[in-house]
């Protein structure tokens, strides 16, 4: 997959397919004109600029990567450019303005758990 940085509305754009899918093209024209006051041309030439993302095939629009993927690999981008790679660097950073509720905490720790389990098995 190709790195993607999606603007505000290209990522309500992606948010629409992702709710909708499968979602035949007419649709998401209806939906993208009622979500974003887009015109169908404008839909259809914003569904082209996302065609890594998303395909259009016989009428219907569908996902070519999951919303989870790509979120997934746009907070790896993120730490990687803006902290070097480093996943504590950007947590201390996080902590350091933001307090974390002990119920945070420990999602956290089970996250890591399950990390040190993978990594061994």
């Amino acid at each position: 997959m190709a790195e993607y940085k999606l603007g505000e509305i290209e990522t309500i754009f992606a948010d629409i397919i992702w709710d909708n899918e499968p979602v035949s093209s007419h649709r998401l024209t209806e939906l993208a004109e009622e979500r974003l006051n887009w015109k169908r041309t404008t839909t259809y030439t914003i569904l082209k600029r996302l065609c890594e993302l998303f395909r259009n095939k016989d009428g219907k629009v569908t996902s070519l990567v999951s919303r989870e993927e790509f979120y997934a690999r746009q907070s790896e981008i993120f730490v990687d450019e803006t902290f070097h790679g480093s996943l504590p660097a950007f947590l201390a950073a996080f902590g350091s303005r933001k307090k974390l509720s002990d119920g945070e905490i420990d999602e956290l720790q089970k996250v890591i758990d399950s990390m040190r389990e993978d990594s061994h098995a």
